[in-house]
């Protein structure tokens, strides 16, 4: 298999986990809790099997490649494609969400077990591995996105896992509502993070004309000298963002 058939792959770390989603949500509760267990983990342990080949893909050839997968949004100036992007950061960093989220997969297969029942609600054991599937395809897109825009949609899937698996036990806690508030504080932080960030992202596209990460890279020392306040407001923007 050459590179560029490796590097054509590079979408497969986001549908095997949503095939994972798809199999649990139709068929998961004839599955029963191994079943359900089982598929989950596969499918991210299939998403780390893909980040592995681009990985050795990678080796000697450090230039960011990307896959094309569809037009998205095109409007005025505005041009935004489903593309993703294989470079050694983006990676790593699959390499991480897809091998720490496998182990800790195959780990919550017999900890949630014990923890639905002592919870008295067994029937919620597929739901939790619904949600940590799409955690991590939201992780993954996120990581692996060539554009602000789609990195963005990625981020969003992750702030919604946030509030799903921090309420997963929602009617559990303190006066029963604990667990609930607890979800409800992640929600309403990630919004200030998203506002951060969508600031960032319209000065992006105001200054730039592009949301494409090259383009930007490209033409970011010439806007650095002739706008320093406006590299300032963008780094500001996404370290609220981010914080």
């Amino acid at each position: 298999m050459n590179n560029d058939t490796i590097f054509s792959l590079v979408p497969l770390v986001v549908v095997f986990p949503l095939l994972g989603i798809l199999v649990n949500l139709i068929v998961g509760k004839k599955l029963g809790e191994r079943g359900a267990g089982v598929v989950a983990s596969v499918a991210s342990g299939l998403a780390f099997v893909v980040a592995v080949l681009l990985m050795m893909a990678l080796q000697g050839n450090h230039a960011a490649e990307k896959v094309f997968v569809a037009e998205w949004i095109k409007v005025g100036d505005l041009s935004v494609d489903w593309t993703f992007r294989v470079d050694t950061l983006s990676v790593v960093m699959m390499l991480v969400v897809a091998g720490v989220g496998t182990l800790i997969h195959i780990y919550a297969t017999g900890y949630m077990h014990s923890d639905v029942r002592h919870n008295g609600a067994p029937e919620l054991y597929r739901r939790f591995f619904v949600y940590f599937n799409l955690f991590i395809l939201a992780m993954m897109l996120l990581v692996s996105a060539d554009n602000y825009l789609m990195l963005f949609v990625g981020w969003e899937g992750v702030g919604l896992c946030s509030y799903l698996l921090i309420g997963f036990w929602f009617n559990k806690g303190e006066g029963g509502i604990a667990n609930a508030q607890a979800g409800k504080k992640a929600f309403i932080v990630n919004r200030i993070g998203d506002f951060g960030f969508l600031l960032a992202i319209f000065t992006l596209f105001v200054s730039f004309g592009t949301l494409q990460f090259d383009a930007i890279f490209e033409q970011a020392s010439q806007v650095a000298a002739a706008m320093p306040g406006v590299i300032l407001a963008i780094t500001l923007f996404m370290l609220l963002g981010v914080a």
